[in-house]
C-alpha cells in the first residue's frame, strides 16, 4: 500500500512530518508522498523519519496554479533539489497567501470576530497558513462547531470571507518542478471544475504543456469518476497516480492515510509502474 498525496504541518496538516511518516508506517504504508502547500519546509524532517521507519518517502510539493475556474493544484513529485526557480514561485505563492489572509482577517473583524495575523501564527507556528487554520480558529473560539461549518457558512468559494489570490503561471511551476529533478502531476483534476463534455480538451493541452501524470485517484471523487479519469488520462497520455489527500483526522475525518476514493487501498501499481519510471536518479 501507497499514498503519493499527503499534508504536514507545514502546511494544513493535523501531523508534523515525523508524525506523518509513522502514521504511514503503521498503516503499512511502504511509499509515502508529502506534498505540502506551496513549502517543502517539512521534507528533510519527514526524510529523517521516512529513513528511520524503512519506508520510502517521495519528497513533492502542492502547488497554486492560477486557473480561471475552481482550482489548478499541481504535485511536484520526487523533488532532489529545489532550484531556483522554484523558490521563487514559492515565495511568491506564500506572499500571495499572506496578502489574502489579511483580507481574511479584515473581513472576519468587521463581521465582530476579532482575530490579529500574530493570533494566527501562535496557534499554528511554523505553518504555511491558509482557510483551515482559520477554521481551526473559529472551532476553539466557538464561533462554529466544525471546521466543515467554517467553510460552509464563511470560508468556501462564494461565501463572505472567501477571497481568490493569485497562483503560479502553470508553464513556469511545469519548468520549476523538472528543474528540481521532479515530476509535475496534476491534483484531483475534477476540482478544475471543468464539465465532463470539455474536459478531455482542457487536460490535453495542460498534458502538452509538460504536466506528465494525472492523479486520477483521489477521495474527492467518486470511484466511476475516478476509472473514468484513469481510462480518459491513458488516453491522453498522462502516467496516473493515486493519492488520499490526507491531512489529518481532525482537518478532514473522512480520509485516511494509504487510502483513496471509496476507501480503496492505494495500489503499489501506483508506484512500481505509473511514477518511479519517471523519476530520474530517484533512489530508493
Amino acid at each position: 500500500m501507497i499514498d503519493l498525496h499527503t499534508h504536514s504541518t507545514a502546511s494544513d496538516g493535523q501531523y508534523s512530518p515525523s508524525a506523518l511518516v509513522t502514521l504511514a508506517a503503521d498503516a503499512s504504508v511502504s511509499v509515502l508522498a508529502v506534498t505540502d502547500h506551496d513549502t517543502v519546509a517539512g521534507l528533510a524532517e519527514a526524510q529523517n523519519a521516512a529513513s528511520a521507519a524503512g519506508i520510502t518517502l517521495v519528497p513533492g510539493i502542492e502547488l497554486d496554479i492560477q486557473w480561471p475556474t475552481g482550482e489548478f493544484h499541481l504535485l511536484g513529485l520526487g523533488i532532489r533539489s529545489v532550484s531556483g526557480n522554484l523558490k521563487s514561485i514559492i515565495m511568491h505563492l506564500q506572499s500571495e497567501r499572506k496578502t489574502r489572509n489579511l483580507r481574511i482577517i479584515q473581513k472576519m473583524n468587521e463581521s465582530g470576530v476579532q482575530i490579529t495575523l500574530e493570533d494566527l501564527e501562535n496557534m499554528y507556528p511554523n505553518q504555511t497558513l491558509g482557510r483551515p487554520h482559520f477554521a481551526g480558529y473559529l472551532v476553539s473560539h466557538h464561533v462554529v462547531k466544525t471546521r466543515q461549518q467554517a467553510f460552509d457558512q464563511f470560508l468556501a468559494k462564494g461565501r463572505p470571507w472567501y477571497f481568490d489570490r493569485t497562483g503560479a503561471d502553470l508553464d513556469d511551476a511545469v519548468a520549476a518542478i523538472k528543474e528540481s529533478d521532479g515530476v509535475p502531476v496534476i491534483a484531483h483534476p475534477l476540482s478544475l471544475y471543468v464539465s465532463w463534455g470539455r474536459i478531455e480538451p482542457v487536460l490535453t493541452d495542460i498534458h502538452a504543456r509538460g504536466v506528465e501524470g494525472l492523479e486520477a485517484w483521489h477521495p474527492g471523487a467518486r470511484v466511476v469518476e475516478c476509472r473514468r479519469l484513469e481510462e480518459l488520462g491513458r488516453k491522453i497520455g498522462f502516467f496516473i497516480t493515486a493519492g488520499s489527500d490526507f491531512h489529518g483526522e481532525k482537518i478532514r475525518a473522512d480520509r485516511k492515510v494509504g487510502r483513496t476514493s471509496g476507501g480503496i487501498k492505494i495500489e503499489d501499481r501506483f508506484w512500481t509502474d505509473e511514477l518511479l519510471p519517471h523519476l530520474k536518479n530517484f533512489i530508493i
